[in-house]
């Protein structure tokens, strides 16, 4: 009998144990998810970040360092008179327009580009992969010829990239990876008020003749140029005048902005987009070749976009200046989201 009541308390604490254990376990798992519940809040709320300082060891780390200095130093390196080699037709660097080499809030922001491709482009009327989307940046906005795409330059910038995406986690609503949006007027954007704005905020510079100011060892710019025959090329996001008003929003006069708090108006951003990419007083280089078409698609063409034929009623002029509303009006009555 004594070894039976031993027997049945010795069942009844094992049952306690494994409820206790099974609590201890639920409490526990929905600490763990409540937490990561907070932390998705806080990334998809918070501003994209991310630290470079903590960059991989090894061979892989070295072509992640090398990555980074090419797209803060691309002109030393693979420039006109590159070190490593002379892909690009003018001085200028990939961090010019993705400031901080790609890591800075709302200036054509990096941390995601390893994950959006390989991606459809309307612009190409295809799938992009990204070496691709890279080589297209090389040639245009820096004038440039292909990387290899097997080749140190090209490997390394790609190693960059995917630890940018493997150092921070982001959501869809995680701010600064897209440039911030600028309100559209009911009017077209004024070159001659942006003129204006330039003299007062650009000038100072990007110079009066707006080609900038080259660094004291003439390797590449302190100021890059906004036209002329080294500056971007039509065709490039920044010769889009609503693209070039929302990085100017949040990224110049570059002393009078913090990320997210811009110091110009839209209006005043869309103006002297609209100046600096008039090409009826300003020159650009031309492509290198008459077999590129932009946008092969033309109902897929950006509101922006200058160059017809359009599937639309509207003229060349006011897609590059606007107003606007009409071109999203019309797109938007037939059903179709216009590319902005």
């Amino acid at each position: 009998m004594k070894k039976t009541y031993t027997y049945i308390f010795f069942l009844f604490g094992i049952l306690i144990l494994a409820n206790a254990t099974q609590l201890l376990t639920s409490c526990n798992a929905g600490k763990a998810e409540g937490a990561a519940t907070d932390s998705l809040a806080t990334h998809a709320d918070s501003v994209v970040n991310v630290d470079t300082t903590k960059m991989p060891g090894g061979k892989y780390g070295a072509a992640v360092k090398y990555g980074r200095e090419l797209m803060l130093h691309t002109a030393y390196y693979i420039g006109p008179e590159g070190i490593n080699g002379h892909y690009t037709g003018n001085k200028m660097n990939c961090t010019n327009c993705h400031r901080d080499a790609g890591t800075r809030p709302y200036a054509f922001n990096l941390v995601r580009s390893f994950k959006d491709y390989p991606q459809y482009r309307a612009r190409e009327g295809r799938i992009l992969s990204l070496a691709e989307r890279i080589n297209n940046c090389v040639m245009r906005p820096n004038l440039g010829r292909p990387l290899p795409l097997d080749g140190k330059e090209m490997i390394s910038i790609m190693a960059y990239l995917k630890f940018l995406s493997d150092s921070t986690q982001i959501s869809e609503k995680t701010k600064g990876l897209k440039n911030m949006a600028v309100e559209l007027p009911d009017h077209a954007a004024s070159p001659e008020n942006g003129e204006k704005l330039y003299a007062t905020h650009c000038q100072r510079c990007h110079a009066a003749n707006g080609e900038g100011k080259m660094r004291f060892d003439k390797v590449t710019y302190e100021y890059p140029p906004v036209w002329g025959l080294l500056a971007y090329r039509p065709g490039s996001s920044m010769h889009r005048v609503v693209k070039l008003a929302q990085w100017l929003k949040s990224n110049m006069p570059y002393d009078k902005t913090t990320p997210g708090k811009p110091f110009l108006t839209d209006a005043e951003a869309l103006d002297i987009a609209a100046f600096v990419n008039d090409d009826k007083i300003h020159q650009r280089p031309a492509a290198k070749t008459t077999k590129e078409e932009d946008y092969p698609n033309h109902e897929e063409k950006a509101i922006d976009y200058d160059k017809g034929p359009f599937k639309d009623p509207f003229s060349e002029q006011q897609h590059k200046y606007g107003p606007y509303k009409p071109i999203i009006d019309y797109w938007e009555g037939k059903g179709i989201t216009p590319t902005i």
